[in-house]
């Protein structure tokens, strides 16, 4: 294991940075084209029934407890410059809050057959991806300490190996078994051994400058306490993002959820590059706030702020334009049997895809808002969120269908991004003064 990381996954040559940037957009653009291709394999082989379950799954119940494993802790951990909790800390509380997420699976996944929405066939496959998910929430521990110790390198090439890995087993075993359920129990294996590759053989290859495995109980409860309400605000945030998914699952049946997942998949994109403009900026705004270099920090961040908002207005003009050509072209690949199926959605579509880069500024927002350890602030905005969320997209979902979804939707990424941008430029402004 050990000689397979300095083989394969360590860094060699003298520009770092380069390989950092590069490893991270590839890493990025793999894990959101692997949820694209997969949601479109299962519809196309298995039925629009079994694509609804899936999508569910894989894009809503999945990864709502992904974020309980995730705990809302990699920006407060990859922007702990001054290492005020160990590797060993973080770890610590992994452990605990990927057990609670299964849990949680298990019991809600019962609770639903019992009571009877869902077949029992439904919730194993339901179960699966949960698993699947927790895992990469594991995993994640791992990655934010690579980027902590300035290694994003290594996040990246675990990202992209990873995916790789998991879904090349889960598309050879469905050809094989013909079986939802069989593809997704391969891909939790082929999940778990890909942590065990890239992730733990980087650790014990000692590829990072240093890691700290002392845990220490009372530092465990500190980091707990001061990234409760981080994990609550993006429990929330994946909450609001994903209401309409579940209101169509409560609303409608699982053959709308599959094809409102369908014209849901540009804000991956969107999400994906406004995340290859964020993140690597990240450590430097850090260092800037905590040096109360406000100047430089305004400077960054209205850059990163006005190229996802010109991103923003391009692609809601192309989807105005392209849009019906676009899900024609879905259809193609999802089959003759689809024709027709998506191009009604049109503007559904172009809502969207105008919410996603709305989204993407919110989440720029959100970030300085962590920078600044506004822990409170940020739950309370999600705290709303979600409250007019559940409201709004069941009403919404029940009067318009798919149409009520995407514009719930929009309504919703619009009052994030109008919240969280708000507040921040009311802090920065605050605290420029407070220098003066």
């Amino acid at each position: 294991m050990v000689w397979f990381a300095k083989k394969f996954l360590l860094y060699k040559g003298n520009n770092r940075q380069k390989a950092d940037v590069i490893w991270n957009i590839l890493g990025s653009g793999v894990y959101a084209a692997a949820s694209m291709v997969l949601a479109f394999v299962v519809m196309r082989l298995a039925g629009e029934d079994d694509g609804g379950i899936f999508s569910l799954g894989f894009s809503a119940l999945g990864q709502q407890l992904f974020i309980v494993a995730y705990f809302g802790i990699r920006p407060f951990q990859i922007t702990d410059g001054k290492k005020e909790y160990s590797f060993g800390d973080y770890l610590n509380l992994r452990f605990f809050t990927v057990g609670l997420a299964i849990l949680i699976g298990a019991l809600y996944l019962t609770g639903m057959t019992v009571l009877g929405p869902y077949s029992p066939r439904k919730a194993v496959i339901l179960f699966l991806l949960v698993v699947y998910k927790v895992i990469d929430g594991f995993a994640d521990v791992y990655e934010s300490e690579f980027q902590r110790q300035s290694c994003l390198y290594l996040t990246g090439k675990s990202n992209t190996f990873r995916t790789i890995l998991s879904v090349t087993c889960f598309l050879i075993s469905f050809q094989i078994g013909k079986s939802l359920t069989f593809a997704c129990g391969a891909a939790v294996a082929a999940q778990a051994a890909g942590v065990v590759l890239f992730n733990l053989s980087v650790m014990k290859a000692g590829i990072l400058p240093s890691v700290d495995y002392n845990v220490r109980k009372e530092k465990t409860k500190s980091l707990f306490l001061n990234t409760d309400l981080l994990f609550l605000s993006v429990f929330l945030d994946f909450f609001v993002f994903s209401a309409a998914k579940y209101a169509i699952d409560y609303k409608m049946n699982d053959a709308m959820n599959g094809y409102f997942n369908i014209i849901f998949m540009p804000t991956s994109v969107i999400y994906l590059v406004a995340n290859f403009i964020i993140r690597p900026f990240l450590t430097r705004l850090t260092d800037c706030w905590n040096e109360k270099n406000y100047k430089e920090f305004t400077k960054i961040s209205r850059k990163i702020g006005g190229v996802i908002a010109g991103l923003t207005v391009l692609a809601g003009i192309l989807a105005i334009v392209l849009g019906p050509w676009a899900l024609g072209i879905m259809e193609l690949l999802l089959g003759e049997h689809y024709k027709g199926m998506l191009v009604r959605f049109s503007l559904p579509f172009t809502m969207i895809i105008i919410g996603g880069g709305l989204y993407a500024l919110a989440n720029l927002s959100y970030y300085l808002l962590v920078i600044m350890r506004k822990q409170n602030l940020i739950f309370w905005i999600y705290f709303l969120g979600a409250a007019v969320g559940a409201v709004l997209s069941f009403t919404l979902v029940g009067g318009m269908g798919i149409t009520g979804a995407a514009l719930s939707y929009l309504l919703l990424m619009a009052g994030l991004a109008a919240g969280f941008t708000v507040c921040q430029l009311i802090l920065l402004n605050k605290a420029k003064e407070e220098a003066l």
